[in-house]
């Protein structure tokens, strides 16, 4: 069993070798073509013994042929030269026959029942004595025979030099194809080796950086195939380094942002401890809490803008109703809203499918009517509406409070950014979030006047389209 398992284990390393691979593929490459290159050395092999026996044949028939003549008294004779029967004589035990005969059918020499081939001059195999022979037939005419009449020599022999002969060619060639698949897979092995080179110094180039060292690496050290890798290896550790110093500028700015906050606290806390008036006590108590919720709040949307993130986390992809979860954000905020005296309002239409992460785009929504609350003086109004054009949804969060300025709507979006002189409690990730979850979710966030003044954020989000299929079939 650990036999086995370590060829097993060794079987799988190859496969995830490229040299293993690269090289497998080219040896097996050069023994199809071998072995396709064999099958036909054997069959030219077989056919040139073949001729070779044919011509052999036919020269033994022919000195047969010439020996025969006519007497005096008009007998046929054959004197059969030993020439004739010893040029078969090659070492290999091969034996011969031969037959003789008249046009006529009289048999004036050799074996009676000698097969005879179809075709003249031309080799045939045959059976002859349960043995198989390769046997030649020649008409010869002879001078004295009635009307020019001519006799059929038949020569037969078995097949062991034909054999020895094909066996030496094929071998022969064998040998040669052979040699050649080791040299061509030993310079395999070594153009592997040269041109996979290049790719092994990017390896030991990459391993030797530090953790720090992101720089991009030159794709002139590798060949032409592997510059693609090397240009996505740069453009990834471009996108890491870009990630890293927004971890590292987010991280900065958390900490100056609740730095104040909790030294504020951490005032207020003391001022507490040391009055001795309720009412003093009671009032320093009320800035404390508002000032934990301020904190609160502040570190809830650290925690919802670092889920937004790409790459934070495995996204999430449900089907929700935008126009519902509207109408239970704007619920949830009417007692802010009346507390601060401001008419919150709903528009939606029919249901609305968005395709997303649930849980971001509520957080997107809550962010969108809290920062409108938050920025809109008493006496004001906010409206949120949700409608459906055509193969986009569409969400309005409008306020008539002080807007911002034309030239700062796209830097609104950057964290912790707030447009100055701006009234009410923020921490400057609102709209910040906003942009990740949308981004996310495949749509578009756009800041523009409302009419009257005040500010209108539109968010546009395709249609779930598996939604929108089952309400046509419904």
């Amino acid at each position: 069993m650990r036999r086995l398992r370590a060829m097993l284990v060794a079987v799988w390393a190859l496969r995830q070798s490229l040299r293993a691979q690269l090289l497998a593929w080219v040896v097996l490459t050069l023994i199809g073509a071998i072995c396709f290159n064999l099958y036909e050395s054997y069959q030219t092999a077989d056919q040139t013994a073949k001729l070779v026996t044919d011509r052999t044949l036919l020269s033994s028939a022919r000195v047969i042929a010439e020996a025969v003549r006519v007497d005096e008294g008009g007998n046929v004779e054959a004197d059969i030269p030993p020439a004739a029967l010893e040029m078969f004589d090659t070492g290999y035990g091969d034996q011969v026959f031969y037959q003789i005969i008249t046009a006529w059918g009289n048999l004036i020499g050799g074996f009676p029942d000698l097969p005879l081939p179809t075709v003249e001059r031309t080799g045939q195999d045959l059976a002859f004595r349960n043995s198989p022979v390769r046997a030649l037939t020649l008409n010869h005419p002879v001078v004295g025979l009635p009307d020019n009449g001519a006799i059929s020599v038949t020569v037969a022999s078995t097949h062991n030099s034909q054999y020895a002969l094909r066996r030496r060619l094929w071998l022969d060639d064998f040998s040669k194809q052979f040699v050649l698949v080791l040299l061509a897979g030993a310079v395999t092995i070594v153009g592997l080796q040269r041109g996979l080179a290049p790719a092994l110094r990017l390896r030991d180039a990459v391993r030797a950086r530090g953790r720090e060292r992101l720089d991009p690496l030159s794709p002139k050290m590798v060949q032409t195939e592997f510059q693609p890798l090397v240009h996505a290896l740069n453009d990834h550790m471009e996108r890491v380094q870009n990630q890293m110093a927004a971890q590292r500028r987010f991280v900065s700015n958390a900490a100056h942002q609740l730095r104040t906050p909790l030294a504020l606290m951490s005032t207020q806390a003391g001022v507490a401890a040391r009055e001795t008036d309720d009412a003093s006590r009671e009032e320093a108590l009320q800035a404390l809490r508002g000032s934990i919720r301020h904190v609160s709040r502040l570190a809830s949307q650290l925690l919802t803008l670092s889920r937004a993130e790409p790459g934070s986390r495995r996204p999430r992809s449900e089907t929700i109703d935008l126009a519902t979860t509207a109408r239970d954000i704007v619920a949830a905020h009417a007692e802010q809203a009346l507390q601060r005296d401001i008419d919150l309002g709903l528009e939606v239409s029919d249901p609305v499918p968005v395709e997303g992460d649930g849980t971001m785009l509520r957080e997107m929504l809550v962010n969108l009517v809290d920062n409108a609350i938050r920025y809109t003086r008493p006496g004001g109004t906010v409206t949120v509406s949700v409608v459906r054009r055509g193969d986009v949804a569409v969400l309005d969060v409008e306020d008539n409070g002080p807007g911002i300025p034309a030239a700062e709507r796209e830097q609104v979006f950057e964290r912790f950014y707030r447009v100055l002189g701006t009234e009410g409690e923020g921490s400057g990730l609102g709209l910040a979030i906003v942009r990740e979850v949308v981004d996310g979710a495949g749509g578009e966030v756009v800041l523009a006047e409302a009419d009257g003044g005040g500010l209108v954020v539109s968010v546009r989000l395709p249609i779930a389209v598996a939604k929108q299929g089952r309400e046509k079939r419904a």
